[in-house]
């Protein structure tokens, strides 16, 4: 199935004021993308049963079924959804940088996206095998090639790619239904589950080893299905930053309401029947998988649009979502490495021993300590450490003021 597991995207516009200001906004979106994300993750990253599909055996009760629920009619897909987007948008910032400089743009580009790649696929051997971050880095030389395309172009094609994926999980619909064998593309049995989890909670060796299996289980759909996904929610932002809508969200409230009035109510139904499919067996996966590719977009960019409007009523949260936006590519490799040492023979080896509701409130745990992590590291440094490192990367020189002097200093 599709993963649920986005690459948090960095602006390079330095702090400041003018066209080349970071938008504070939208380190924010960011940040309560990354909140999201987590929420959704930790379910995969705590169980082999929940990436295969199934819930845990060992918490069937009312609670435990109702977080389910929830998580997957109001998470899951969406916040990726917002993570890709905002890859799209930065991508059009960095090539607006880019030009204000006067630097070639093209081989730092690419620079970044093989230092994006290398982060992804040691990421997701080490850590997690839903890891997207090689995913973006392929979607990447994909905007590079399009970057001169126009904002109504890139909506087209995006919607276009967007109906083609959802027609080909119709198609898998209806090839399952006659009987073709889908088992030999993902671990979709409970035997599959159980053997993953016996794997997790062993040595560093047998749990490196279960992530490569796990990614060889996966590729198929990952590269003809995931991809497209992404690169079509990616043109999107990249429409968007270049028509430059999100530097004056006030000049834009009836689209905005607009996509609020159709995200919810389009987006949550197709979400339900997603949902259904997922856990009630009463429609088929790949059903519930061609009707989410299409409302998705929309549930997501229904939140956006929400979280956009109340940001200028609630300036205190908006302050404290947008630290670990703006370093969360560094927040997001930490989740996965602080969730494996909970979960995995890395650490406290508690795999499918911890129930959905509890997974939650671990999710909200680690974002609140991250979010003072992030606020404590930016009032020292300019840039999240694995930021520092990828823009070293891509300039091929050492960031400069990458240190905040104290103040006096």
């Amino acid at each position: 199935m599709r993963s649920h597991q986005s690459h948090p995207t960095i602006l390079d516009a330095p702090p400041g004021t003018g066209k080349g200001a970071r938008i504070a906004s939208v380190d924010a979106l960011r940040g309560f993308a990354l909140l999201g994300i987590l929420v959704v993750n930790i379910a995969f990253l705590a169980s082999g049963y929940r990436m295969a599909g199934h819930a845990e055996p060992a918490f069937q009760g009312p609670l435990d079924w109702g977080v389910r629920w929830s998580v997957t009619l109001f998470l899951e897909n969406k916040f990726y959804l917002l993570f890709s987007f905002l890859f799209g948008y930065s991508f059009t910032l960095q090539l607006d940088s880019a030009a204000r400089q006067g630097l070639r743009f093209t081989p730092m580009f690419l620079r970044r996206l093989g230092g994006l790649f290398l982060l992804g696929l040691a990421h997701a051997v080490l850590l997690f095998p839903g890891d997207i971050l090689t995913t973006y880095a392929a979607v990447g030389v994909a905007l590079l090639v399009l970057r001169r395309i126009t904002p109504k172009a890139a909506v087209v094609l995006a919607v276009g790619l967007t109906a083609l994926l959802a027609l080909a999980f119709v198609l898998l619909a209806v090839l399952t239904s006659t009987g073709l064998d889908m088992s030999h593309t993902v671990a979709d049995t409970a035997a599959e589950a159980a053997r993953s989890d016996q794997a997790l909670v062993g040595g560093v060796w047998q749990i490196i080893t279960e992530h490569v299996r796990k990614l060889s289980l996966i590729l198929v759909l990952r590269v003809f299905f995931q991809g497209p996904a992404v690169l079509a929610a990616c043109l999107i932002g990249l429409a968007v930053g270049k028509l430059g809508l999100l530097r004056d969200l006030s000049a834009h409230q009836d689209t905005l309401r607009r996509l609020q009035w159709i995200g919810f109510t389009v987006g949550l139904s197709g979400a339900l029947f997603y949902t259904a499919s997922a856990w009630t067996g009463a429609v088929h996966k790949f059903w519930g998988e061609a009707v989410d590719l299409v409302t998705a977009p929309l549930l997501a960019a229904a939140y956006a649009a929400t979280f956009l409007r109340l940001l200028p009523h609630l300036p205190g949260l908006g302050r404290v979502l947008a630290a670990p936006g703006r370093m969360a590519l560094s927040n997001y490799l930490a989740q996965s490495l602080i969730c494996s040492l909970i979960f995995t023979g890395y650490g406290l080896a508690l795999v499918d021993r911890v129930s959905p509701p509890l997974e939650v409130a671990i999710a909200c745990g680690v974002f609140a300590v991250q979010v003072l992590a992030s606020q404590w590291w930016l009032g020292r440094h300019r840039y999240g450490p694995v930021e520092w490192w990828l823009r070293h990367l891509t300039y091929w020189r050492r960031p400069a003021g990458a240190v905040i002097p104290p103040p006096g200093g």
